[in-house]
């Protein structure tokens, strides 16, 4: 069957969130805040380790408290925050002011970066007639990432978790991301990172495709290398 609609994931697929160190530098600035050296590379491990940065790297540790947000933690925007500056402040930050900072820098535009090939590929799609989505485990509504780097252009309907109240894998989301786009789900692709979440869509028929989260540098063709193109109808 010929491809007519295809679905990506966000982070980790067709964009990549900052490294911890730029995002706290990032941070600091903003607020105006001085640490030396020391102190700073301090702050950056304790906060990767915690899993602080949303779409960074996930907890090595995790406080007892937050383990049941953390699992639900894409379902709605106020649980996303509470679970993610809950974690930021297991590490003692120098301003009160950087939990909610932290947070909030991870929603700019600037914090984003597409990979290489993400422009390429859905322009092509978009240009053989494929419908696009976008079906992504989140807190915020990322629309203004798309727009602020050229590719909300090319999708034409966004299914976030938080606006819906389910995480992937759970089949309702791509099956109003299907709907949404107009397309029986045996007529559409699902391309991820998360091979549990993403994963879902194949219960609904999708054929399903995986690339590897990699940073942008590492991973300069992993979309195109999937050849979505050459299934379109």
């Amino acid at each position: 069957m010929p491809t007519k609609g295809a679905l990506f994931d966000f982070s980790g697929t067709l964009f990549r969130i900052e490294s911890v160190r730029s995002w706290l530098a990032a941070t600091l600035a903003e607020r105006g805040v001085s640490v030396d050296a020391t102190a700073f590379e301090r702050y950056a491990a304790e906060l990767e380790a915690f899993g602080a940065l949303p779409g960074g790297p996930g907890p090595r540790r995790m406080p007892g408290e937050l383990a049941e947000g953390w699992a639900h933690r894409d379902e709605s925007a106020e649980l996303h925050r509470a679970v993610y500056t809950g974690l930021a402040r297991q590490v003692p930050l120098p301003d009160e002011g950087l939990y909610d900072a932290l947070y909030d820098r991870h929603l700019s535009p600037d914090a984003w970066r597409p990979y290489p090939d993400a422009t390429e590929v859905l322009a092509g799609l978009r240009e053989a007639g494929v419908r696009i989505g976008v079906v992504s485990n989140i807190g915020w509504d990322l629309r203004p990432v798309f727009r602020a780097h050229g590719l909300d252009r090319y999708v034409d309907a966004y299914v976030l978790s938080f606006e819906h109240g389910v995480q992937k894998p759970d089949a309702r989301l791509f099956h109003t991301a299907c709907t949404l786009l107009g397309q029986d789900p045996a007529d559409v692709v699902m391309v991820g990172d998360n091979r549990d979440a993403d994963g879902g869509a194949a219960a609904l028929g999708c054929e399903v495709r995986f690339v590897r989260h990699l940073p942008v540098r590492e991973r300069p063709s992993g979309l195109l290398e999937l050849g979505l193109t050459e299934k379109v109808a």
